[in-house]
């Protein structure tokens, strides 16, 4: 594999990583608007303030590596938001700790991971091994908030 692929494989887990950022920035803020449950709204809050910080820094390293990022969400995380708009009251609350909590901290989790272990660039690996822990305690959050939903 040539070096432009690796940079390339680098971009899409970068462009992967502060699409993941966005789509629980913006899950979190119509939860912060649909639910009526405190739980599910510090949760959310929670989601916004370490998920904007996550994705203010991935932004400044897609900027410094110059790596073009696509406008909003991508496609998969569009369609979680458009299956969560529409619901309200508890079903809302149980689809988005279910999905944007636990399912999307799921694959987080498995990103980071990845780009820990394939990435070349030392600054992505950097950051993976930095948010981590956070993603890995926001997983377990979630959980418990979809344990507490039954």
């Amino acid at each position: 594999m040539d070096a432009s692929k690796l940079v390339r494989a680098d971009s899409k887990m970068l462009v992967d990583v502060v699409e993941a950022n966005r789509a629980e920035v913006a899950a979190g803020k119509l939860a912060l608007e649909k639910s009526q449950n405190a739980d599910v709204k510090k949760f959310a809050q929670q989601m916004i303030d370490d998920h904007g910080k996550a994705l203010t820094e991935a932004e400044a390293l897609a900027a410094a590596k110059n790596v073009k990022l696509p406008d909003g969400i991508g496609v998969k995380h569009k369609a979680k938001e458009a299956t969560l708009k529409p619901l309200s009251g508890d079903l809302f609350d149980k689809q988005y700790a279910k999905h944007a909590g636990v399912g999307d901290h799921e694959a987080t989790v498995k990103l980071l991971k990845s780009i820990q272990k394939d990435a070349k660039d030392p600054d992505l690996k950097a950051m993976a091994t930095k948010v981590l822990p956070t993603v890995e305690h926001h997983l377990m959050m979630a959980k418990e908030l979809v344990a507490a939903r039954k």
